[in-house]
C-alpha cells in the first residue's frame, strides 16, 4: 500500500511538472500504436489533418453560395483570396499569378496552424521546425527549379549583379551565393522562432499566475498582473500569427520573382 501510494505520489508530482514545463506543449507524442512503414500518427500529423480539413472547409463553404449578400464565411474567404492575390500581384507582377495556388496554400495553412495552436490543449505545427524547414525547402526548391526550366544558365545571373566591378566580383558572386543558401533557413527559422517563444511565453506567465494563487493572500492579490499580461499577450500572439504568415507568404513572394526575373 505504500509503495503504491508513493508511486501515485511520483505520477501526481510528475503530471504537476508536466503541466508547468513550458516545453511540453512542443513534443512530438505519437497517437497509435501501429507505424505507417517508417512513420506514425502523431498529434502534429493530427492537427496537420485538421488545419487542412479548416481551410478546405472555409474555401469550400466560404464560395459555395456565391450571394450578393455575402455571409461571414463567403466574407473571409473573399477577404483571404484578395489579401493573397493582391499580394502576389504587388510582388510578381500579373505574370507570378501562376504561382497564386501556391502562395496561397502556403499561406493559408501557416495562419489557420498559428491560430488553431493558439486555442487550450492544442498543437501548433508551425513550431516544429521540421515543419517550417519543409515549407522554406519546397518555396526554394519551386524557385530553382522554375527559374533553370524557363531561364536556363540565364537563371544563375541571379548571383551576378550588374554593374559590379570585375574586382570584386568574385567576392560578390560568394556573397549572393551564401545569402541564397541562408534563405530557407531564415525563412524557416523566423517562423518557428516567433510560434515558439510566444507560446512559451504565455505558459510561463500562465504558471505565474497558479503559482501565486497558491502563494499566500499577498501573492494571490498580485496574480491578476501576470494574469493580464496574459490576455495582452494573447492579443498580440494573434497579431503575430497573422503577420507571421503574412511574412511568411511576402518572401515567397519575393524569392519566386528572382525565378521569374532573374538578375533584376
Amino acid at each position: 500500500m505504500a509503495r503504491d501510494a508513493r508511486t501515485q505520489e511520483d505520477l501526481t508530482v510528475a503530471a504537476s511538472e508536466q503541466a508547468n514545463d513550458p516545453i511540453h506543449q512542443f513534443i512530438v507524442t505519437p497517437l497509435m500504436s501501429d507505424h505507417i512503414g517508417p512513420a506514425s500518427f502523431t498529434n502534429a500529423s493530427l492537427f496537420m489533418v485538421i488545419v487542412s480539413l479548416a481551410v478546405t472547409f472555409l474555401m469550400v463553404i466560404g464560395t459555395s453560395s456565391k450571394a450578393v449578400v455575402p455571409g461571414r464565411l463567403q466574407v473571409a474567404a473573399e477577404m483571404a483570396y484578395e489579401f493573397v492575390a493582391s499580394t502576389v500581384r504587388g510582388s510578381m507582377g500579373n505574370e507570378g499569378m501562376r504561382f497564386f495556388p501556391f502562395v496561397f496554400s502556403l499561406f493559408m495553412f501557416v495562419v489557420f496552424s498559428n491560430l488553431i495552436g493558439l486555442i487550450p490543449y492544442t498543437f501548433t505545427v508551425t513550431s516544429q521546425i521540421v515543419v517550417t524547414f519543409a515549407f522554406a525547402a519546397l518555396v526554394i526548391g519551386a524557385v530553382i527549379i522554375y527559374g533553370v526550366m524557363r531561364h536556363g544558365s540565364h537563371f544563375l545571373h541571379l548571383f551576378v549583379p550588374s554593374g559590379v566591378p570585375a574586382l570584386l566580383m568574385p567576392f560578390i558572386v560568394l556573397i549572393e551565393i551564401i545569402s541564397f543558401v541562408s534563405r530557407p533557413v531564415s525563412l524557416s527559422v523566423r517562423l518557428f522562432a516567433n510560434m515558439l517563444a510566444g507560446h512559451i511565453t504565455l505558459k510561463v506567465f500562465g504558471a505565474f499566475v497558479v503559482m501565486m494563487l497558491g502563494g499566500g493572500a499577498f501573492a494571490a492579490l498580485l496574480s491578476p498582473l501576470p494574469l493580464i499580461a496574459i490576455v495582452l499577450l494573447t492579443a498580440f500572439e494573434l497579431l503575430v500569427a497573422v503577420l507571421q504568415a503574412y511574412v511568411f507568404a511576402i518572401l515567397t513572394c519575393v524569392y519566386l520573382n528572382d525565378a521569374i526575373h532573374p538578375g533584376h
